[in-house]
């Protein structure tokens, strides 16, 4: 029997081991990609241009004629292409904060409308909720280039076109966050809204002192979600908005790398940077909000 259980332990071990193989080598091929723009941000024009000839930009002809050639190491550590970015493209800095505003009013709009509508789904009793309900959930399947002509006749029928509203108002509405809180307040126990409703408690006091604190982890993975899914917005800027000068820095990208193509790692290092900021500072709120009645006891 030891030597059976021994034997059953020991595949237990190695059939672990080689998962744990798999998957990091898995997570490798995914960072790949991000650690090479990071890795090349750091090289020169020179490099560069060597390293990627096919992209080198010359007499106004693409040199297409050499296969690009990567590596991890850089030949020399330089911030030239973070100086040109930070210091010399005015339009890199203006889109960046038209960006950050844009996001900031966006997820500040969805945290006060998802929370206060899911409450309502959730907790309070309003005749034909449930079907409002699942209007707001066929909403949400739907592919999202079917709304975009929707919102382009609305917009236009409001004469917010060109403007940031264009872009904040549509976004604050979306069903995702209302979705979202409304599973998780379903979680909150029960008992809970009734102690506070004998104690004379009315919706306002129980919303804002007995559900809203319990919804930190639901509201940390509305923020992650939904600022890295705003954050990469294209579509809407492109069609809602006519001047250039205006738009978020996610339409910039494409234009640095046709431009100055030796200066777009950096660039593209940099508007990762929010996204990776958000999501490791809340990491352990949204495997919580995801799973839903984690962190809620009763």
């Amino acid at each position: 029997m030891p030597f059976k259980r021994k034997k059953l332990y020991f595949l237990q071990y190695k059939k672990k081991f080689v998962i744990y193989i798999f998957l990091t080598l898995l997570s490798l091929f995914f960072i790949f990609p991000i650690l090479s723009i990071i890795v090349n941000s750091f090289m020169g024009t020179e490099e560069i241009s060597h390293q990627y000839p096919a992209f080198a930009y010359s007499q106004s002809i693409w040199n297409d004629s050499e296969f690009m050639r990567m590596k991890l190491i850089p030949d020399m550590f330089t911030l030239d292409q973070y100086k040109n970015v930070l210091l010399q493209q005015f339009l890199f800095l203006k889109m960046f904060w038209n960006s950050a505003g844009v996001v900031a009013a966006i997820i500040a709009g969805q945290v006060v409308i998802a929370s206060t509508a899911g409450y309502v789904f959730s907790k309070m009793y309003l005749k034909g909720g449930n079907k409002i309900f699942y209007i707001y959930i066929i909403t949400m399947m739907m592919p999202f280039q079917v709304t975009l002509v929707p919102n382009y006749l609305i917009i236009d029928g409001l004469g917010i076109m060109n403007t940031y509203k264009a872009l904040i108002l549509p976004a604050i509405f979306a069903p995702f966050g209302v979705f979202l809180m409304k599973q998780f307040m379903n979680y909150i126990p029960k008992e809970c809204i009734e102690a506070a409703r004998i104690d004379g408690a009315g919706d306002f006091q129980i919303f804002f002192y007995i559900v809203l604190p319990m919804l930190k982890p639901a509201i940390a993975s509305l923020i992650i979600l939904q600022f890295i899914d705003y954050w990469n917005m294209v579509e809407q800027p492109l069609l809602f908005m006519d001047d250039a000068i205006k738009r978020p820095l996610s339409t910039y990208l494409s234009i640095i790398g046709k431009k100055d193509f030796h200066y777009a790692f950096a660039a593209s290092t940099i508007y990762m940077l929010p996204a990776l900021f958000i999501f490791f500072y809340w990491e352990c709120y949204l495997v919580e909000g995801i799973q839903l009645n984690s962190g809620i006891k009763q």
